[in-house]
Parts: C-alpha cells; sequence; structure tokens
C-alpha cells in the first residue's frame, strides 16, 4: 500500500500491493477462504478465551423478571414499588429491582474487500485473516455476555451460542460484491457499531458512512488494521505498486524517496478520521497485524461495555445505592 505523493488528485491513502505477484496472491487466497475458514475459527475461540475467562457479563437494572438487586426506596416513587417483606427487616424502605434484559446489539463490520488480503514479510497473517479472527473472537465474548450480533448485510442480529459458526457460514457462502465499508442501513439509537478495516479508502467515504451510521445516535468504534509495512512503508528501489480494487499500477524509480511523502499523507489521512470520530462521540483505534489480537478484543470490550453502562445510565433515573439482599 503507498500513495502517489507526486499527484495532486491521488486518494489520500490507495490501497496497493507492492507487486503484481501479491496481487494474485490475494485473488488466490479469496478462492480459499472457504477451505481456512476451520483454522480462523479454532483461532477466534482461542482468543476470545482469553477473554470470556474473566468475563463477569454487564449487567444491569431494568424491566425483566429476573431479580437483581434491593435500594432504598427514594421520595417521591410510587409506594406500590415498595417491597414490603424486605422492608420489613429493618427500619428502611427498599425496592426490588429486575435484571435488564433488553439484548444489547453490536453490529460488527469486518471489511473484506481486495486490499484486505495484504500481507508483507513481516508478518504472519493478512488483514483479511485478523480481521475475521477479531470479528468472530468478538461476536462470542459478547454473545457470551449476553449481547445480540449482527453483521450489515450478512447476518441479522442474534445471541446464538453458535454464533461463530453462523457468521463463518454467512461469510463463506456470501457472494456479493466485497466493499471496504459497510452498506447502507440504520442502526437502532441503543445500538454499537464495530468497523474493522483498513480504512484505505476515499476519506469523503470514510467520513460519510461514519456519520450515516451515527445518525440516530448510534454510538461506535473504528478500527483501523493495517500491516506494519503500511505504517513504515520499507521499501527501496524500483517498485511497482499494484491497486488491489481496480488493477492501477503506480511504478516508483526509488521508493525510499516516497517515504516522508507516504508518512505524512497517511497521518493526514488518519487525523481526518480520528476528527470525524471525535465529533460524534466514537472511538478510534489502530491495530497493526503484528501485535497480539488479544489485545484489540480486550480493548474493543472494555470500550462496548462502557457504552452499554453508560447508555443504561441515562436512561435511568437516580437510585441509592445497592444494598444486599
Amino acid at each position: 500500500m503507498a500513495p502517489e505523493p507526486s499527484s495532486s488528485n491521488s486518494r489520500s491513502a490507495q490501497r496497493t500491493y507492492p507487486d503484481a505477484a501479491a496481487a494474485a496472491r490475494a485473488s488466490g487466497e479469496g478462492r480459499t477462504l472457504a477451505a481456512s475458514m476451520p483454522r480462523l475459527i479454532l483461532e477466534a475461540r482461542r482468543v476470545a478465551a482469553t477473554v470470556i475467562h474473566g468475563l463477569h457479563g454487564r449487567r444491569r437494572a431494568g424491566p425483566g423478571e429476573n431479580f437483581w438487586q434491593y435500594r432504598r426506596f427514594v421520595s417521591g416513587e410510587p409506594a406500590s414499588r415498595v417491597d414490603w417483606r424486605r422492608s420489613a427487616r429493618d427500619d428502611h424502605l427498599y425496592v426490588r429491582e429486575q435484571e435488564w434484559e433488553a439484548a444489547h446489539t453490536v453490529w460488527i463490520w469486518p471489511d473484506r474487500s481486495p486490499s484486505m488480503y495484504f500481507a508483507s514479510l513481516l508478518v504472519r497473517d493478512s488483514k483479511l485473516y485478523r480481521t475475521l479472527v477479531i470479528a468472530l473472537a468478538l461476536a462470542e465474548v459478547l454473545v457470551e455476555g449476553g449481547e445480540r450480533v449482527g453483521i450489515p448485510g450478512l447476518m441479522r442480529p442474534t445471541g446464538s451460542r453458535n454464533v461463530i459458526e453462523r457468521i463463518a457460514q454467512a461469510i463463506v457462502v456470501d457472494r456479493d460484491a466485497r466493499t471496504s465499508l459497510p452498506p447502507n442501513f440504520a442502526p437502532s439509537p441503543l445500538a454499537e457499531v464495530v468497523l474493522l478495516s483498513d480504512l484505505w479508502s476515499d476519506i469523503a467515504e470514510v467520513r460519510q458512512t461514519i456519520a450515516q451510521l451515527s445518525g440516530r445516535g448510534t454510538h461506535g468504534h473504528v478500527v483501523q488494521i493495517v500491516d506494519p509495512a503500511e505504517e513504515t512503508f520499507p521499501y527501496w528501489g524500483r517498485i511497482e505498486f499494484v491497486e488491489p480494487e481496480d488493477g492501477r499500477r503506480i511504478t516508483a524509480g526509488r521508493a525510499e524517496n516516497w517515504r516522508a511523502d507516504y508518512v505524512a499523507e497517511i497521518a493526514r489521512h488518519r487525523a481526518a478520521i480520528r476528527s470525524e470520530t471525535d465529533r460524534l462521540g466514537w472511538s478510534f483505534s489502530i491495530h497493526r497485524t503484528d501485535r497480539p489480537a488479544s489485545e484489540l478484543l480486550l480493548a474493543l470490550h472494555v470500550r462496548i461495555g462502557a457504552g452499554a453502562v453508560n447508555e443504561n445510565m441515562q436512561a435511568r433515573a437516580p437510585s441509592a445505592a445497592k444494598v444486599p439482599a
């Protein structure tokens, strides 16, 4: 991947491979995705286990049938809410709260476009492999925590325990064009969106997508999945770069002379994305494929958990401290 620094009308960050062989490898990798899916699922379960091991769920008060906690009665509440049996045990009035059972929906978008097949000599896995591992592992963790997970344009939200297999099957049989950014859809205001992509699309497209997804107050998390070579541009001499989306080619006579312009262009592209996510209250992070997948999974789980708790706190009236049953 390398932008063309000498062209004034080039995109902010072109998705290119350093040679035609890499582009051909991407095409072949697409045909073998189904064959590699069993290994990918095992890896996703292994990564998910690192988070699920310490998972306690995200229980919160709200409408439901299961008892959660007693709390002190607050002046102004209807007297019908008082639990008189519990209150008879001491000199205070208590209210019996139920556990919230309205499942939180998280939409996960794994970018499966041609640029995601890139893997430099610095890493073992392609960006696509890492993205799918994270998507499947995150779905497993969220469902284990009582949430529902959906894939825009591919799978409706579900809380099924076999969510990994369902997502994997949907991906394998999908024959639609694989776009970098998710299709136009309207998630509910209380849903969250996780966008996993290399984000080398035109910045105007990225901004438009994020703005559209957040249009109803939906909260989200944008993660740029990159190969370490895309960060450092470790190329020297004469190299031909191939744009995997449309086959365009760019030849660098002395690739090392492009490095400074390349790094500056990447910084500007990311600054524009961060500006948009900050404006909308979304999170933005960068994940390199030479870092552990569990690192990103844990960070996403924490952010999604915080978002769910904040939404619930905003929806509830202030209440007194929790009282043991």
